[in-house]
């Protein structure tokens, strides 16, 4: 059993990657609390759903932009001076959500900006961290870190929107995101406290930041298979069978339970993802590492359609209790469907730092950052769209198997992803 146990040895052997996950692990729960709270701020500040929606843009705008320039910059400068620069920013937009949550503020518009500078600020500051980890860890102990950071983001995930949701209720906005402004410091000592990273030498690097920078990383990724395979699989993934965007239908139309089935659904994903951290001892000891990516994100498609199908067994009947059988035969689809993208994501994650250079480690991140942050909400429009031609459960049922086919119809166009060795790591 000890072996199945998630690995440990990281935060034995490196303090400074101790510190900088248990603060990252603190910080990111009130993160993710802070995320709940602006939006019930926004919907009781106009009582538009269209305009928390809004605010979901402003979020993913700079995300998008800043991940590609802020990995540029990680690769040109100390990593941690970068990645302290850009916690201080976000935690000052965070003390902006403080301030005018305290003095009555009626505009949305302050909440959209300083929202926009947060995501920025934090598009800059994760590839940064990213990239600074791989510098404190031997290559052989990062399925564990990168395992239990998954650990860490799934608690926080998990918890977060509850404890968010519960202070807005009880003590407001204002002491809200006041937790969240307390919770952050944890992560800027840890930063604080970390030795200088700056970039190894590298012939290639330009002189001056910029637009070419971010191009060369580009170029980069495009003429490496395996590290360039890790990305397209993801977003097969994500964009096919991300099926959060119906469950507040699912909870309306077919297995009743109303937002309480809504919440249950999403929380079911984290909780899965969360376990496979738990014990992912035996992760630790994976060579092939291209071919647990597959069969992992073919688990996250055969699960996602699993869940499909009960959505099918039950049909559109807008029940007036909740259908018990199926809330749990949904709920435990997911949390496979959970496990297996936290696999994935470890493996991936493990890939891209040990197969990639220093020097172009931190705009790769940046790109991970946009993958990540984008495929999700482009998984929304696919199954959103394709719910209207075929309801909500086929469509679900059709994305997860779509998911599979295409994945390894890409694999076995790119066979030597499958042959790819952490042993000898070929990007």
């Amino acid at each position: 059993m000890p072996s199945l146990v998630v690995d440990t040895t990281p935060l034995r052997v490196s303090p400074p990657f101790r510190r900088l996950w248990a603060g990252l692990s603190i910080a990111n729960l009130g993160t993710q609390l802070t995320v709940v709270a602006v939006g019930l701020q926004v919907y009781d500040l106009t009582r538009s759903t269209f305009s928390v929606g809004v605010l979901g843009m402003f979020a993913l705008v700079p995300l998008v932009v800043f991940g590609l320039y802020g990995g540029a910059i990680s690769d040109h400068y100390d990593r941690r001076r970068v990645a302290l620069v850009a916690s201080v920013v976000s935690w000052c937009a965070t003390l902006g959500l403080v301030v005018q949550a305290f003095a009555g503020n009626e505009r949305v518009g302050w909440l959209f900006a300083l929202v926009a500078i947060q995501s920025g600020a934090n598009a800059v500051n994760s590839p940064a961290r990213s990239a600074i980890i791989p510098r404190l860890l031997e290559a052989r102990l990062m399925p564990a870190a990168n395992a239990l950071q998954t650990i860490g983001f799934s608690v926080a995930l998990t918890i977060g929107p509850l404890v968010g949701a519960a202070l807005v209720a009880t003590i407001g906005f204002g002491w809200a995101y006041t937790v969240d402004a307390v919770l952050f410091t944890f992560a800027l000592t840890a930063l604080l406290r970390l030795p200088p990273v700056p970039p190894e030498p590298s012939a290639g690097r330009r002189e001056r930041v910029g637009i070419g920078s971010v191009v060369d990383g580009l170029r980069y990724l495009g003429t490496q298979r395996n590290v360039r395979m890790t990305f397209a699989v993801d977003l097969i993934a994500m964009i096919t069978a991300m099926p959060r965007v119906v469950f507040p239908a699912v909870g309306l139309l077919y297995i009743g339970g109303g937002a309480t089935t809504t919440g249950a659904l999403t929380a079911a994903i984290a909780v899965g993802s969360m376990l496979a951290g738990l014990f992912s001892g035996a992760l630790t000891r994976v060579r092939w590492q291209g071919r647990v990516i597959a069969l992992a994100i073919t688990g996250w498609g055969l699960a996602v359609a699993a869940f499909g199908f009960v959505l099918v067994a039950v049909g559109k009947t807008s029940p007036a209790h909740v259908i018990w059988w199926a809330l749990a035969a949904a709920f435990l689809m997911l949390v496979v469907a959970g496990g297996a993208d936290a696999i994935s994501a470890v493996f991936r994650q493990t890939i891209l730092q040990t197969a990639t250079p220093d020097d172009m480690r931190g705009r790769l991140q940046g790109v991970f950052i946009v993958v990540v942050a984008g495929g999700p909400r482009l998984g929304d429009l696919w199954v959103g769209t394709l719910s209207r031609w075929v309801g909500e459960a086929w469509a679900v049922t059709l994305g997860g198997l779509l998911c599979v086919v295409l994945l390894w119809v890409l694999v076995r166009v790119q066979r030597s992803f499958l042959a790819y060795d952490a042993k000898h790591p070929v990007p």
